[in-house]
């Protein structure tokens, strides 16, 4: 059966109620209920890791049969698993839902199944609504999930000669003012921002994601990675978000608990060391590299040892994009062997 006129509306509404919620663990989801006659009776979104998902915040604002005989118009699949909170697809059941539209398939292995267990009790199915949007909104929920730890990128400002640093170890500043404000327009993207207590040291970056001197609304939060003190009086102590901090180690167990905190993105800026140590881990997943058309010299390479031995070992990316920044260049890939399938889904 196809898709109703009103029903693509409840859809748009829905997706601009998903928006309301909070990134994080869980993905951003909204849901609309419309009467048979096409009528909004009740709207819903999810409001974070623990409470009501979308379909539930929407059904608890209808009393009695209301909802019975009416549609949900959901911008993700039911869910059918039960987590912190029930399965949306028995509550909707319950509710005498007669008939959903979702507009994406939940990837979770445990959370993901909704739809047919929708069909199974009688209730009319319709897939793949303004699917492209929801996508959109949640694409980097999407990506975390198909890692099982958030989609890393690792960025660096290098000269033509692949330094990050003069001889005395000075870089501000190797790139021009147009490369810098990308970085920032990518910082204000990106749920952390991750250097070593290296950087912190030698540079005392703030961390944050500016627009020349005005803050963008979304900060990333600002994540510090090393065995050294970091001072009472550092910049990053005063940004807009906590630091986390962690102890040098192992990154896997790091990134673990950055997923666990629902962070979707990660940004590395740390530094030859700390951005070599990801890569050489396996944890890059895309590299943007700003060279400027500069020359330095000496031992400061922008990479040190990443675990290549020889050149047949040599970690091959795919250039996405080559962009033009005044003087400079932004060269953006992808590591494509570092995608896993860990779907298991936390709704």
């Amino acid at each position: 059966m196809a898709v109703h006129e009103v029903e693509r509306h409840a859809m748009t509404r829905a997706l601009e109620l998903a928006a309301r919620g909070p990134r994080g663990a869980n993905p951003q989801v909204g849901a609309v209920i419309l009467s048979p006659a096409g009528e909004i009776l009740a709207e819903g979104w999810h409001h974070g890791a623990g409470t009501p998902h979308a379909e539930i915040d929407a059904l608890s604002k209808l009393q009695g049969d209301a909802a019975r005989g009416a549609t949900a118009v959901v911008t993700l699949e039911p869910c059918n698993h039960t987590g912190r909170t029930g399965p949306c697809s028995l509550a909707l059941i319950d509710a005498g839902i007669s008939r959903v539209i979702y507009a994406l398939d939940d990837p979770g292995v445990v959370s993901g199944g909704g739809a047919e267990r929708l069909r199974s009790a009688g209730v009319e199915v319709e897939a793949g609504e303004q699917a492209d949007g929801a996508r959109a909104l949640i694409s980097d929920w999407l990506t975390a999930q198909r890692l099982g730890r958030p989609h890393i990128t690792v960025k660096w400002a290098q000269s033509l000669d692949g330094r990050a640093a003069a001889a005395d170890g000075s870089s501000q500043w190797i790139t021009g003012s147009a490369a810098r404000a990308d970085v920032h327009r990518r910082r204000a993207a990106a749920d952390a921002i991750i250097v070593g207590t290296g950087t912190v040291l030698a540079d005392d970056p703030a961390l944050t994601a500016r627009d020349g001197d005005t803050l963008y609304e979304h900060q990333p939060i600002p994540v510090v990675i090393g065995s050294r003190e970091t001072p009472t009086d550092a910049a990053v102590r005063r940004h807009p978000h906590e630091a986390l901090f962690y102890a040098a180690g192992d990154l896997q167990s790091v990134i673990a608990d950055l997923h666990e905190r629902g962070i979707q993105s990660a940004f590395i800026e740390g530094g030859p060391t700390l951005a070599s140590s990801f890569i050489a881990a396996g944890l890059a997943d895309r590299v943007l590299a700003y060279v400027a058309p500069v020359l330095l010299g000496g031992g400061r390479l922008a990479l040190t040892e990443i675990g290549v031995p020889t050149i047949s070992a040599a970690r091959r990316l795919a250039v996405e994009e080559w962009v033009p920044l005044g003087a400079d260049m932004l060269a953006i890939a992808t590591f494509e062997d570092n995608e896993s399938d860990h779907n298991e889904g936390v709704r």
